[in-house]
């Protein structure tokens, strides 16, 4: 089944859909492994992991679309790319379109920040006009050629110039073919209870620890009518903590005579194997069967 279907089907189905942020072929593969039926690809840990660079908008759709690429042959599970503001007007948009629906990810999302854009939940963000923004949505939806293909609609308005506009361009943006709508950074439990009751179409909640939006749980999330869920900093926080914390261990044992002990640490066998190295294995296997071994001394 094409990744766009298979999306479609888990979530036209009950519940919510919840989507860890991955950045990489290794953290996707993680997602994948523990369970989740579907995966986001943060533009936040690509420009991070990819590119050492905060998301100010400074990775171009290439380097976006590469390694969205690299993670959907990684994973059988479906992806869900940050594309940005569509890297410029309709035409640039409708080859960002063509790009990802090559990549082999199931849908994109698109917002209507000025680009460069920042993350969206910091601070002095700025918005192109409203109209400017569906059409851009407009040329996103008329360019897809799997009609499975999904197109998220993310509006920053709401920290721009206010909670009725950005559902208004939600609303927009569904009239005009969006699959889905994402009102980005809602800033109290109230707002972000309303969005799926004012935006006439499923919603997605974009979740950042530590962002502008207040956290709930998942039952609430559901309850309150959204349909998807991002996590989009819940691997790359954690991993940057996690490399500070071991890090810290290493240091401080190089003045120590004790040997190191990292009991949390997993083997290199065990990450190749959640690699899939078992398949090159057998593979490996198959091609030495045909070759004579050589004898000792030869």
């Amino acid at each position: 089944m094409h990744s766009a279907s298979q999306l479609r089907r888990t979530l036209n189905g009950p519940g919510l859909t919840i989507a860890p942020g991955a950045m990489d072929c290794l953290s996707a593969a993680a997602v994948e492994q523990n369970g989740f039926s579907a995966i986001y690809m943060t533009g936040m840990g690509t420009s991070a992991s990819r590119l050492g660079l905060p998301d100010y908008g400074l990775a171009t759709m290439t380097e976006m679309v590469t390694n969205a690429s690299a993670m959907a042959s990684t994973v059988n599970i479906p992806i869900i790319a940050d594309a940005d503001t569509g890297y410029g007007n309709e035409l640039n948009m409708t080859r960002t379109v063509m790009e990802f629906e090559r990549s082999g990810v199931a849908g994109i999302h698109i917002e209507d920040q000025v680009f460069p854009k920042k993350c969206g939940h910091l601070d002095r963000k700025q918005v192109i006009p409203r109209e400017n923004y569906i059409r851009k949505i407009a040329a996103a939806v008329s360019a897809r050629r799997h009609p499975d293909f999904l197109i998220i609609a993310r509006t920053d308005a709401n920290a721009v110039v206010g909670f009725e506009e950005a559902i208004a361009r939600a609303n927009a943006a569904l009239d005009v073919g969006a699959d889905l709508a994402l009102v980005e950074a809602p800033e109290s439990v109230e707002q972000l209870l309303r969005v799926p009751q004012l935006v006439h179409g499923p919603c997605v909640l974009n979740i950042l620890y530590g962002g502008r939006s207040p956290l709930l749980s998942f039952a609430q999330i559901e309850e309150a009518g959204y349909k998807l869920a991002f996590l989009s900093d819940v691997l790359l926080g954690s991993a940057l903590a996690a490399y500070d914390s071991v890090l810290r261990t290493v240091h401080g044992a190089s003045h120590s005579t004790s040997a190191l002990n990292l009991p949390h640490i997993v083997s290199p066998r065990e990450v190749f194997r959640r690699l899939g190295s078992e398949r090159w294995d057998e593979l490996r296997g198959v091609e030495d069967a045909g070759k004579t071994p050589l004898r000792r001394g030869a």
